[in-house]
């Protein structure tokens, strides 16, 4: 089962937060078609949130065709997102948490990092390398 968490400073609204998440799991397959996912009771207790943006999540997700909600039962998966080989992923997320720790012992914080990624993710996508 999926445990979402929140980025308060991200700016992104929190229900959106959460659809994308289902979203990332989905494409690394974390999460397949039967599995479920939190209650809304489950998500309100741990992210101490309203149970209506959680409610909107499953929402959004189940008009994109990925949840169906079973009536006393919960909220479970019944699409997917295409992939890439996860082998291929596997490995460059290995790189990438190598990479992180070596930011890490090297002084940099998060912010220091997430700036890093940001601008190379930009400079990567505008140079039409990816």
């Amino acid at each position: 089962m999926i445990e979402f968490e929140l980025d308060q400073g991200s700016g992104v609204a929190t229900y959106l937060q959460l659809v994308q998440q289902v979203h990332d799991a989905l494409r690394l397959g974390l999460l397949e078609p039967g599995d479920q996912l939190p209650t809304a009771q489950q998500a309100v207790a741990k992210l101490a949130i309203n149970p209506n943006t959680v409610l909107k999540a499953y929402r959004e997700l189940e008009r994109e065709g990925l949840v169906r909600a079973r009536p006393g039962q919960g909220t479970f998966v019944v699409g997917t997102m295409p992939g890439t080989d996860r082998a291929v992923q596997a490995q460059f997320l290995a790189e990438m948490t190598r990479w992180l720790r070596s930011a890490r012992l090297a002084g940099l914080g998060p912010d220091d990092i997430e700036a890093i990624y940001h601008t190379a993710f930009r400079d990567c996508f505008a140079e039409g390398v990816a």
